[in-house]
């Protein structure tokens, strides 16, 4: 069975894991400039260098069906750079996962395929999709829902080691982000991780000591488990990086608890509905 996963950041990614080890075939789409801040493991990464690995699995920047044919021959996934999914239109998957975590439906349809689940908020079950995952951490997270929605965007990201909004790292102004750190590192309260320069061209590769140029600094004591990489054109308040206070640093290479657990419902939910339709047809 053919899935389209619309997306490719780090909980599309743990999807994409979770599924190609239950023997689907997997299409990922993603946009020119992915922005992934969990590198280490987004399959997005392949836009960037052509190929990219999370745990034990690897995806290819596909430009065809004939790459795409060829990647599934080799057991990888394929990625293409294709915003508005118009792959869909042309393989007829068996079930579509819109995971571009937009807070809203950007274009997601019943009738793109047999199963159609979303992720998160911004998608209602019956009317956009078959089915919604829950997101949010807490008692419900990676929860299959058939009638309604999500629970909404609060804007605050779920707790870890007791942190919440502290734990992230923002661009203070537009510009173009350059990387002083790398995933992995371990920083202290205080410690200039990025930088953001409000030039572009030869002047983003001198943002350390060039005018105007804003420091990304860390707000509390932790691991990097995500930063965007050098070159990256950001605005003023886009999410840039990652910090976990917990300090293992195997959790900034693996797929979080989270990405498995959405990836739990989502397996649920094409198998459940799948069956159903078997049912329908059988009938």
């Amino acid at each position: 069975m053919l899935i389209v996963i619309k997306g490719a950041g780090d909980l599309a990614s743990g999807i994409a894991l979770r599924l190609y080890h239950a023997g689907f075939d997997i299409i990922m789409t993603e946009i020119a400039a992915p922005l992934a801040v969990r590198r280490t493991v987004s399959f997005s990464q392949a836009v960037y260098e052509g190929r990219a690995e999370v745990e034990d699995v690897t995806a290819v920047l596909v430009g065809d069906e004939v790459a795409m044919r060829r990647a599934f021959a080799e057991k990888r996934i394929a990625v293409f750079v294709d915003p508005a999914a118009s792959i869909l239109g042309r393989c007829k998957p068996g079930a579509v996962v819109d995971a571009i975590m937009a807070k809203k439906n950007t274009g997601t349809s019943l009738n793109d395929a047999p199963v159609v689940i979303g992720i998160g908020p911004g998608f209602a079950a019956g009317t956009d999709c078959h089915a919604v995952v829950e997101t949010k951490r807490g008692h419900t997270l990676g929860r299959l829902i058939t009638r309604g929605s999500a629970l909404p965007n609060t804007g605050i990201p779920g707790d870890i080691g007791g942190y919440t909004v502290e734990r992230l790292l923002c661009a203070g102004i537009s510009g173009v982000f350059e990387a002083r750190s790398e995933i992995g590192d371990m920083v202290k309260q205080g410690d200039v991780v990025a930088v953001v320069s409000p030039q572009t061209g030869k002047g983003a590769d001198e943002a350390s000591g060039g005018a105007g140029c804003v420091p990304v600094r860390a707000e509390i004591d932790g691991i990097l488990r995500g930063l965007l990489p050098s070159g990256i054109q950001v605005t003023r308040g886009m999410k840039a990086g990652d910090i976990d206070p917990r300090c293992e640093r195997e959790h900034c290479f693996t797929v979080s608890d989270k990405a498995l657990a959405i990836a739990g419902g989502v397996l649920e939910g094409i198998l459940r509905f799948n069956m159903l339709l078997h049912r329908i047809i059988n009938a």
